[in-house]
């Protein structure tokens, strides 16, 4: 368990000090993520907005009070997995992340998966569901998040499987009350892996 605690700790060091892309310039605080280093499930959104950029807390304001509402609708409580986004400086007025920020972001991403070692990774909103999808060999899947929110795709990696779920970014239920209905009906088959 130290030695995950220390490699995460190293990510964190580094994505304090990056500079890879020009977000560094306009951030408060970069979010790298938060939760259990021996999470089954990891939750990876789009990139902090400005609550968390303020905090450098993952999902801490509106949207974040919705996903909490939806891991307790389900029995699971938020330190018990580990949430992060594919960027980790907010991009500024909450724009969609461009394809060369992606780029030099997600190998963070890559490694917090690959120390943490979760049995699910859950995509929040088409751009993480695209970014995890291609990296998981699930390229020819893709379809819009309206079509496949809620699916369990099941992947093999070299020494184990993992379940990818894509589902509708939280943030959607802040603008349409309808829609947290639908993310607690896509929510329920997390019960099985908590």
């Amino acid at each position: 368990m130290k030695k995950v605690k220390e490699e995460l700790e190293e990510i964190k060091n580094e994505v304090l000090n990056c500079k890879k892309c020009p977000l560094y310039k306009t951030r408060t605080y970069p979010v790298v993520g938060e939760g259990s280093h021996r999470a089954k499930i990891l939750f990876c959104g789009e990139g902090p907005g400005f609550n968390e950029d303020r905090t450098g807390y993952p999902f801490c304001g509106a949207a974040g009070k919705i996903l909490d509402e939806l891991l307790e609708s389900v029995g699971i409580k938020r330190k018990e997995v580990y949430i992060t986004n594919i960027l980790k400086c907010r991009p500024p007025k909450n724009r969609k992340p461009k394809s060369e920020e992606i780029k030099a972001c997600t190998p963070y991403l890559e490694r917090q998966i690959e120390i943490i070692k979760p049995k699910v990774v859950c995509a929040l909103g088409n751009y993480s569901t695209v970014f995890i999808f291609e990296k998981y060999g699930l390229k020819n899947q893709i379809q819009g998040i309206s079509k496949i929110h809620g699916k369990v795709f099941e992947v093999k990696t070299l020494f184990k499987s993992i379940k990818i779920i894509p589902f509708y970014h939280p943030a959607v239920a802040t603008y349409n009350r309808n829609m947290k209905e639908i993310l607690e009906k896509d929510f329920k088959v997390l019960e099985k892996f908590k």
